[in-house]
């Protein structure tokens, strides 16, 4: 996959098949749309493009960076893209003075001129331009005049079970794992350095990898304990992962802290992926260390048989 970041540089290529959107999570909604444009292509001859944006465009146009979290980081969104093969990946910096660009401007401008869009593949409610005027029924009406076909992905072929980046986070940030891989069609996943934490868990016998997540905008899921798979150097170790404020020692700072079943590597200052498979339980505060002790060998033993089945 080509990843272009300046449209004016953009190569002449062979019947461009376009469509674009955010593609937060790139989730099973977002696979219809992709697979129908690789078939198009297929079918055509041609080469697929797909335009996004960076930052989203909440971020900029309603100062939602605080509370906004996104499900994939743009890091994340373009292996996703890489691993559906996609031929081109355009990321547009969304700024207010692009967010001002009208409908026509958007398809004169950036679809015909710079990427000679033939067929432009899009679901069912997506917008384009100032204030998302630009729909469907427009271009479907103005086609010839821009010189391209539109193909619309229906409703019912995007949301049959209600598939939305949306419904996926509020599912995350309620503790619901399975609801939201379902719609996802994979684990939900996020990944972060390995940092140095208070090491309270090896002497208790259960030492913990803590993550730092850099990017701040990246979707934590709520509080509580969770079976995980965790990447380390392209190796799947099984797990089990708190995020919390770990109350039974007064914790003030949230704090997502990993378990590695059979693992005695140090990696501080590494990289690892989070999957996450399933919550196991609410983090709550314990009378003493020794009875949370004991829920965390019966909390892995619950990870152990979750992630075995």
């Amino acid at each position: 996959m080509q990843i272009h970041y300046d449209l004016d540089n953009f190569p002449k290529i062979k019947f461009p098949i376009v469509t674009s959107g955010t593609f937060d999570g790139v989730h099973l909604g977002h696979r219809k749309i992709l697979k129908r444009l690789k078939e198009i292509a297929v079918e055509k001859g041609g080469e697929t493009v797909l335009i996004t944006f960076f930052p989203h465009p909440r971020m900029v146009l309603f100062n939602d960076s605080q509370n906004l979290k996104l499900l994939s980081t743009i890091s994340e969104k373009i292996d996703k893209l890489t691993k559906f093969g996609i031929d081109h990946l355009v990321i547009i910096p969304f700024t207010r003075e692009f967010s001002e660009i009208n409908s026509e401007d958007f398809i004169r401008k950036i679809l015909v001129e710079k990427i000679g869009a033939k067929l432009l593949v899009i679901g069912y409610d997506h917008r384009f331009g100032k204030n998302r005027e630009g729909s469907f029924e427009y271009l479907k009406e103005n086609s010839t005049k821009f010189g391209f076909e539109v193909i619309e992905i229906p409703r019912h072929d995007i949301e049959n079970i209600g598939i939305s980046s949306t419904l996926i986070r509020n599912s995350l940030l309620a503790g619901d794992i399975v609801q939201a891989n379902s719609l996802l069609g994979i684990e939900y996943s996020m990944s972060g350095k390995v940092v140095k934490g208070k090491q309270l868990g090896r002497t208790l016998g259960y030492p913990t990898a803590n993550i730092y997540v850099v990017e701040d905008y990246k979707l934590v899921p709520a509080d509580g304990v969770y079976a995980v798979l965790i990447n380390h150097d392209n190796i799947i170790y099984q797990g089990v992962l708190n995020i919390g404020k770990r109350p039974t020692i007064e914790g003030k700072d949230r704090t997502i802290e990993v378990h590695i079943f059979d693992f005695d590597k140090e990696i501080y200052g590494e990289n690892i992926s989070i999957s996450f498979v399933e919550k196991i339980r609410d983090e709550i505060k314990f009378n003493s260390l020794d009875d949370l002790k004991t829920q965390i060998g019966i909390d892995a033993e619950k990870a152990k048989l979750i992630l075995a089945n």
